[in-house]
């Protein structure tokens, strides 16, 4: 059962209630666009854009202005000459809640705002540690756990964005071998960079500060009850087995002719022995601490919106 309760540091709205929300926004996106866009599992429609992702993409132009604004008075403040850092947006959430579909769509429409052309998004997923020093510490059964990413670099990664350098590198990785992989990413001073992975709203101990969370001027997560999220975890797996799991160098291909009732089960078992303990002891607490809050149904449409108060 779903343990969404209203937060007394968030406002609530229903999807209704959003949408109205959006004003004389335009929709920039056509359904062809849109479904180039989409997960495996995840349907987007038209409608669900209109009334989530163009009243969100109204807010979040508001914020990008608001922190240009911010910059340049400061910059009258000292008598210098102003150079806007990149406005950094963290997506979080559960794995195969549509953190990734959220996040692409984000940038496509943000992108379509004459003021900030320019938007940039990776993953967290290329800090993991390779999948060699993953096992030689015992840790490969824990991917996508705090221990299991090179939280430094990415802090680090992160640190070079804001500071407005000309180029910064990130790790890809490949959702095929399931690996680290020897390409990069380069990002050139974007007016965005969105940020997606399960880490973004994490934290640590004291000795470890800054955190990955410190640089974000917004944060989103995705919510889904556990058993939806179990379900669509199950239903990508199925999919995968006709599609990258067939691939010669995939590191899943011993499922890929698996009979389909062994598959779902070994699609739950991995949902219930590693993900859903990694929801629930890392991902799920960090929900409160996002500015908002996107919460689905079993259909994947977003039923309802959590909004931080200013």
């Amino acid at each position: 059962m779903s343990d969404w309760n209203p937060s007394s540091e968030h406002l609530s709205f229903t999807r209704a209630e959003w949408a109205a929300l959006r004003d004389a926004t335009p929709l920039t996106l056509n359904e062809d666009e849109l479904n180039e866009l989409a997960g495996r599992v995840e349907p987007i429609t038209i409608a669900g854009v209109r009334d989530i992702y163009l009243p969100l993409s109204r807010l979040l132009n508001l914020r990008v202005e608001a922190q240009y604004q911010i910059q340049n008075t400061t910059a009258d403040f000292f008598g210098r000459n102003s150079s806007h850092r990149p406005f950094l947006i963290g997506v979080a959430g559960s794995v195969s809640a549509g953190k990734s579909t959220t996040a692409r769509i984000l940038q496509a429409m943000l992108a379509r705002w004459p003021q900030h052309p320019r938007v940039d998004l990776i993953t967290t997923d290329g800090f993991l540690q390779p999948n060699a020093e993953l096992e030689e510490k015992g840790l490969l059964g824990r991917k996508g756990f705090p221990e299991s990413y090179r939280q430094g670099a990415l802090v680090e990664f992160l640190r070079n964005v804001t500071k407005g350098l000309p180029s910064v590198s990130a790790p890809i990785y490949s959702h095929v071998t399931y690996d680290i992989t020897d390409e990069i990413q380069v990002v050139e001073q974007p007016d965005i960079l969105i940020v997606e992975g399960l880490n973004v709203l994490q934290t640590g101990s004291p000795s470890n500060t800054p955190f990955v969370s410190d640089y974000f001027d917004f944060t989103i997560y995705v919510d889904a009850d556990p058993d939806d999220l179990e379900s669509w975890y199950v239903e990508r797996f199925q999919q995968l087995r006709s599609t990258a799991f067939r691939e010669q160098s995939a590191y899943f291909s011993q499922f890929a002719h698996l009979p389909e009732d062994a598959a779902e089960a070994v699609a739950r078992t991995i949902w219930r022995s590693i993900n859903l303990v990694n929801l629930q002891e890392n991902i799920l607490p960090t929900r409160a601490r996002a500015d908002l809050v996107l919460k689905k149904g079993s259909n994947h449409g977003i039923e309802a919106v959590q909004l931080r108060r200013a």
